[in-house]
């Protein structure tokens, strides 16, 4: 664009015209020359009476929109208003509540909320594109051994009692996510696995926790059943992530010392970065079956 908006005012008026807004998102994401998202082609067809694009592969899903793969996938919502929000969730010092977006874009609280947090994660990722290929997702807890504790106390023993539940997901060979959560229920983790993975990803690997039951649905989804003894089945493994949980874990007992759920987003951010520093890979030996590669094996717990 010629000049970025600088006002509220001006970032309405200028992405109001469809086209303009279509264009941003063009250099956003393609830096202008629009790529099928499946096989990576440049020649295709945009058809303008529907504002796809069309590959000239013979392959599913060749007609694409600029939102496939994106935080603004399955979302009904234009793009106008999109970057509006993403206008305001950036310049706003103090952030901005869903019910104040809800006032200026005129939608409703419950689509500004869902809004709100996909741009955040954005923001977080660094981009508004969502992770494709080889993804591998794990939820584990943070908090000190139960039995460290004095034998009086009644939280003397195993358990996730007093620690905090995160989940992250890994794109093999990319980047990273992770996000403190509130519970491991199937809406928490089936809700984070479809903000930062595309559909389009080749492979989805999990633990049998039964909150990721339905992502074969939309993905496909593959399992390693640590409770058998399995953490590598094919190209399904999470010992990814899982060495990121346990980087994270031998940080927080050794260098940070100590954390609270308030603190853990920033810790969290920080070894992301620092991750990502040093270009973490995923594992592609075989584990022994004798090591335990699972988030219990951290001297703090899981």
């Amino acid at each position: 664009m010629a000049q970025e908006p600088r006002t509220l005012m001006e970032a309405v008026r200028y992405f109001s015209d469809p086209d303009v807004a279509l264009q941003h998102m063009v250099e956003l994401r393609w830096g202008g020359t629009p790529a099928c998202p499946t096989c990576g082609r440049t020649d295709v067809r945009f058809i303008k009476t529907r504002r796809l694009w069309e590959c000239k592969e013979k392959h599913a899903r060749k007609q694409f929109s600029a939102k496939v793969g994106t935080i603004f996938e399955d979302s009904a919502l234009p793009l106008d208003k999109w970057f509006v929000a993403i206008w305001m969730v950036a310049n706003r010092k103090n952030g901005i509540s869903s019910y104040e977006m809800a006032r200026a874009l005129g939608i409703t609280q419950k689509s500004a909320w869902h809004m709100n947090h996909r741009i955040r994660l954005a923001l977080r990722l660094g981009t508004i594109e969502k992770m494709d290929g080889e993804v591998e997702i794990d939820e584990t807890y943070v908090g000190g051994k139960g039995v460290n504790r004095h034998k009086s106390d009644p939280r003397h023993r195993h358990g996730t009692a007093d620690k905090v539940p995160d989940i992250g997901a890994l794109q093999r060979g990319g980047r990273a996510v992770a996000a403190v959560i509130r519970r491991t229920d199937t809406q928490t983790l089936d809700g984070f696995a479809h903000a930062v993975v595309a559909k389009e990803a080749s492979l989805v690997s999990t633990d049998e926790h039964s909150g990721y039951r339905h992502l074969s649905r939309t993905y496909t989804h593959q399992v390693v059943r640590h409770t058998a003894g399995e953490y590598v089945s094919g190209a399904c493994h999470t010992n990814g992530i899982e060495s990121f949980w346990a980087l994270l874990k031998r940080a927080l007992k050794g260098t940070i010392s100590a954390s609270s759920r308030s603190t853990l987003g920033g810790t969290l951010t920080s070894r992301l970065s620092a991750s990502t520093r040093a270009k973490v890979r995923t594992a592609t030996a075989s584990p022994s079956p004798s090591r335990a590669s699972s988030g219990a094996s951290s001297p703090i717990g899981s």
